[in-house]
């Protein structure tokens, strides 16, 4: 592991402090690594390259004419980045959607900005953690699921 010292000013650091304190972490050095990976993974995980996981959140009115059968065909269209999808009612008009996306970045970017981009979609947010893919990953005989498999390696 690399250390390497940071310098701020007396009021952030205070900020810095409550904000550590207001989510729970145990120390600065924590927060900075989660600080930093939700930054790169902001920025495309400095690539749209390579494979990720993600979490595409939005609302939508459930009586707006044909959505909810277009957001269900698109996700069926592109079933290989499609993994899971939860649907809560939030009222008698509003539902909330959650779908986990896996796949290539820009392919998984692109479904996600196409649900979104639907008239009657509200609050929009897609979360990308970019993976690394273990290809034909085994494990030793006397192990459960001995077949080889494909393991998703968070990259940061």
């Amino acid at each position: 592991m690399e250390r390497f010292t940071i310098s701020m000013d007396d009021e952030l650091a205070r900020d810095f402090d409550a904000f550590i304190a207001t989510r729970g972490y145990q120390n600065r050095s924590e927060a900075v690594r989660d600080l930093i990976r939700a930054r790169l993974e902001a920025e495309g995980g400095a690539s749209t390259r390579g494979h990720c996981v993600a979490s595409l959140s939005y609302v939508y009115n459930h009586h707006a004419r044909e959505l909810a059968e277009r957001l269900a065909e698109q996700q069926h269209a592109q079933h290989d980045l499609t993994v899971a999808s939860l649907h809560v009612h939030l009222d008698h008009d509003n539902c909330l959607e959650n779908v986990v996306l896996q796949g290539p970045v820009t392919a998984v970017r692109e479904l996600a900005g196409r649900l979104t981009a639907e008239p009657g979609v509200r609050h929009g947010a897609l979360n990308v953690v970019t993976v690394e893919r273990v290809e034909r990953h085994t494990h030793p005989p006397h192990a459960a699921g001995r077949e080889p498999h494909v393991h998703l390696k968070p990259r940061y």
